[in-house]
């Protein structure tokens, strides 16, 4: 990893740097991973392919991505093999070998491990043509089949943390809170409120020391919407919760998880540690004048803590 980056030329050469190497002939495994995939088996997959690779001397021909969560969980554990975008389903140890053979080396496709409509009993072959994806517009988790979560150079390959750079250099707050504003862009939460509306009362609001705080305390059964996110693209919500901290006025933010997320927890204090090292968090962000802090703190597991005021309760050391 290089040193700190002092502006946003630095940030722009080593993204041309590290984008180098993406749009290549070279062939790319991404497997998933995530919360969902690691109970049917997704860990011993995982270290199939690394050994296999190995083994077969294919290391400087295909690169090898363990990647968050992909969607579509029931068919874990997931690959995609490209180029072709090909999905791959239900995939154990054994079928490592065969999958480097000959679709990796040989681009030919594995018939048995491919989804089948279970309607029209079609074989389908590339990801974008399964119905759980073609109608998807994936903005939150589409880039991650592409990064490996615990690699800031990645994120930073396909355009992270160029948005944030813009927002200190071209922008004033006030200016990003009315793109916000125009771009109706929503809380997930349920309410639908509108963030710019939120993010204009924030920065009206009356005194000096503001705050901000992802709430990824999710309490409904079963949920891992947050999860998900924080474990497959930890640098997208770190990046978006500067941006947010900038145009409100805030030096200090708060990253509100469940204890019971522990790769999800992993994965986002090894981005802030990342993030820091290189300038994008902390003192002086990318040489802009603008500082920001953030904490993580680990909820535990009360499903009231997931509403705003009762997780503000929850951060002072109160009952929430």
């Amino acid at each position: 990893m290089p040193g700190k980056l002092k502006s946003p030329k630095e940030l722009e050469a080593l993204n041309k740097k590290l984008a180098k190497g993406l749009g290549t002939d070279k062939a790319r495994v991404s497997v998933c991973n995530g919360t969902a995939c690691r109970p049917y088996g997704s860990n011993p997959v995982v270290e199939a392919f690394k050994a296999e690779i190995n083994k077969k001397g294919l290391t400087d021909q295909v690169e090898f991505k363990v990647t968050g969560c992909h969607g579509f969980c029931e068919r874990g554990p997931i690959a995609i093999v490209e180029p072709g975008n090909i999905f791959y389903q239900k995939i154990k140890p054994e079928d490592v070998p065969e999958i480097l053979d000959k679709t990796v080396l040989n681009k030919q496709v594995i018939s048995r491990l491919l989804f089948k409509d279970p309607l029209t009993k079609a074989e389908i072959t590339a990801q974008a043509d399964l119905p759980f994806y073609k109608n998807q517009k994936r903005i939150i988790l589409g880039n991650n089949i592409r990064i490996d979560p615990t690699s800031i150079e990645d994120y930073i390959s396909i355009g992270g943390y160029s948005a944030l750079a813009k927002a200190l250099f071209d922008y004033q707050p006030e200016q990003i809170i009315d793109i916000i504003k125009q771009s109706g862009l929503r809380g997930r939460g349920g309410g639908g409120f509108t963030t710019g509306a939120k993010w204009e009362s924030c920065r009206k609001a009356h005194g000096d020391i503001k705050y901000v705080i992802v709430n990824a305390d999710e309490g409904d059964p079963g949920a891992y919407a947050n999860e998900g996110l924080l474990t497959g693209n930890p640098h997208s919500v770190l990046e978006g919760l500067i941006i947010g901290a900038f145009a409100i006025g805030s030096h200090q933010g708060y990253i509100y998880v469940r204890n019971e997320y522990p790769l999800a927890l992993k994965n986002i204090i090894n981005a802030m540690e990342q993030a820091g090292k290189l300038g994008l968090l902390g003192k002086n962000i990318l040489g802009s004048g603008f500082d920001f802090e953030v904490r993580v703190n680990r909820g535990g597991g009360a499903f009231i803590c997931g509403e705003s005021t009762a997780l503000m309760a929850s951060l002072e050391g109160k009952v929430g």
